[in-house]
């Protein structure tokens, strides 16, 4: 139950966003109610956040690639959206360590051309939804979505939504994890990765990866000492092969932290492997 060296980690959430940044980050950042009037929507959660350091060295993405390299993690999924942004210089720069995935706007009538472009002009290989960060929110289930759905399985794309009470300061409706049920039943064919713990309904979330062959679970948005008890259990006895690792680093969690705290974490040797690498492999089509 030792966490094993050398398996070259597929880390799937290396968020560059800061405050000056373009697209979800920067629409929560107006959208969220924040009385602190935080740096950042999710300072109250976390100390120390590195993104708020990163902010002052002048090759981030570089400093990202390294921390990397110190922590064994051989590639990142990174969000791109237009020439010039963080994921993309980073793709470029460094085509063989990060993977591209494309943040999606279900308001937009245009969600489902737009993650095909994304397809033809990255590469990309999983789209990306925060149901509760969107303006107005879209919940999970509701139609204006079907179209991102629907645009995932003709394109072979995995499906990453954050669900659960969100971190920011913004409504928890849209993203209840109950309603992922009734996606999966219409959409059999998707893949379907929860992100951001799904608390306070981890419990509900392993009921549905039992019953759904296409949903899994990846550990974002939280330090591993909180990963819920009910998807460990899961991961060590018939879900091993639904559960996905995921940083936050460096937006909100430092690689530090979290591999420091991931080596205590009770999984069976035959898991980690699984989790820190080949269900992302497999998911992502890598």
């Amino acid at each position: 139950m030792t966490m094993p060296s050398g398996i070259g980690i597929v880390d799937t959430l290396i968020g560059f966003a800061h405050p000056s940044a373009e697209g979800a980050y920067a629409l929560v950042q107006r959208e969220t109610r924040d009385p602190e009037r935080l740096e950042s929507p999710i300072e109250f959660l976390f100390k120390d956040v590195p993104d708020k350091r990163m902010r002052d060295v002048a090759d981030r993405i570089g400093a990202t690639v390294d921390e990397m390299d110190r922590w064994g993690i051989e590639k990142g999924m990174v969000s791109v959206a237009s020439a010039g942004d963080d994921g993309d210089v980073a793709l470029r720069r460094f085509p063989d360590r990060f993977v591209p995935c494309a943040n999606v706007d279900a308001n937009d009538p245009r969600a489902g051309a737009v993650l095909r472009e994304a397809v033809e002009r990255w590469g990309v290989r999983a789209a990306t939804v925060f149901p509760a960060g969107t303006s107005p929110p879209v919940a999970i289930n509701d139609p204006r979505m079907y179209t991102v759905y629907a645009a995932c399985v003709e394109l072979g794309l995995p499906l990453f939504s954050t669900a659960g009470v969100p971190g920011p300061r913004l409504p928890f409706a849209t993203q209840h994890v109950e309603l992922i049920d009734e996606v999966m039943y219409d959409f059999p064919d998707l893949v379907f990765v929860i992100r951001h713990g799904a608390e306070p309904w981890a419990d509900l979330a392993v009921k549905l990866m039992l019953k759904w062959p296409g949903l899994h679970y990846s550990t974002s948005g939280f330090a591993p000492r909180y990963y819920p008890k009910a998807v460990i259990d899961f991961a060590n006895t018939r879900g091993a092969d639904k559960f996905v690792y995921a940083g936050y680093f460096p937006f909100g969690l430092s690689l530090e932290r979290i591999m420091t705290e991931l080596a205590q974490l009770p999984l069976r040797d035959e898991v980690w492997p699984k989790y820190l690498r080949e269900n992302a492999v497999r998911i992502l089509g890598l």
